[in-house]
């Protein structure tokens, strides 16, 4: 029991006076690591493309804490320069930066044949494009100061199908391939890359429609029922944030989380037809016959 007490302490521990940046922090999962941050000692900057919102979460976590260790920046994390920029002055620092959560992200959903390029686009744009910013502006920074920590935020849908939400699977599995293809190469460099594939979990994109600037799609799914159905039950983003933080003091490549999600892994890895056969099936039902949608 004490060793089992001692190994808990030593991941809380783990970030005690890190520096941290997180991105969509404003809310979901984002909010939920840089609250568990802030709980673990870290210093945070609150990210997000809501200003209002990020400087909210950020002076609510500095009563929480009971101290000046939290900042808010507003960040378009599609602005290269824009992160570039944010990285550098933290980078600046007299603590440098020790940890980037490249986590902002969007979800598009529909089916495939009623999306437009402007879709594509937007999901590539905030979900691929951002963590290759968030990369490029912080790991040659890291590779100077010989330490530190990318994590990027991807998805269960990073790792199986995802039927309804193609693009946004799309985008996930690029951040998973440029996430473990990265860490292999900045080992070399005392740099640790690590990439999150949460299952379910409760955070407001679950009720989320396509953003309203784009055209409508008919087959929009209901992304909450479509997602437990498939999946299981939303998991707390508090839950997964204390996860998260574990695993990345561990220094795990991959964390897959809660298990259920590992388990749906487990699945297709061992057997891709079955798990590919019965979401078909499952979504054929859903949709209704071919001659409904006709």
């Amino acid at each position: 029991m004490g060793r089992a007490s001692d190994r808990a302490e030593s991941l809380h521990r783990h970030f005690d006076g890190k520096v941290a940046v997180v991105t969509g922090a404003a809310s979901g999962i984002g909010k939920a690591l840089a609250a568990e941050l802030v709980d673990r000692g870290a210093t945070v900057v609150v990210a997000d493309i809501n200003g209002g919102e990020a400087a909210s979460v950020a002076e609510q976590l500095k009563r929480r804490a009971g101290a000046e260790q939290v900042s808010a920046a507003r960040l378009d994390v599609t602005d290269a320069a824009a992160v570039a920029d944010l990285v550098g002055r933290t980078a600046a620092g007299p603590g440098g930066i020790d940890l980037l959560f490249n986590n902002a992200g969007i979800a598009v959903g529909g089916e495939v044949s009623e999306l437009s390029p402007a879709h594509w686009q937007r999901v590539i744009d905030v979900n691929l494009w951002s963590v290759i910013n968030g990369v490029m502006a912080a790991y040659p920074v890291m590779i100077a100061q010989g330490r530190g920590h990318i994590v990027n935020t991807a998805s269960l849908s990073g790792l199986l199908p995802s039927p309804m939400l193609v693009p946004y699977s799309t985008t996930k599995h690029a951040v998973v391939g440029l996430s473990v293809g990265l860490r292999m190469e900045a080992a070399a460099h005392g740099v640790n890359v690590t990439v999150v594939c949460p299952g379910v979990i409760e955070t407001p994109l679950l009720d989320k429609r396509n953003p309203d600037d784009l055209p409508g799609t008919d087959s929009m799914p209901d992304i909450r029922s479509m997602l437990t159905s498939l999946v299981g039950k939303p998991y707390p983003a508090a839950s997964l944030a204390s996860d998260v933080l574990d695993g990345v003091a561990r220094n795990r490549p991959i964390i897959v989380t809660p298990h259920h999600a590992r388990r749906a892994w487990a699945i297709y890895r061992i057997s891709p037809r079955l798990l590919i056969d019965q979401g078909s099936a499952r979504i054929r039902s859903a949709l209704g016959s071919d001659d409904r949608r006709r």
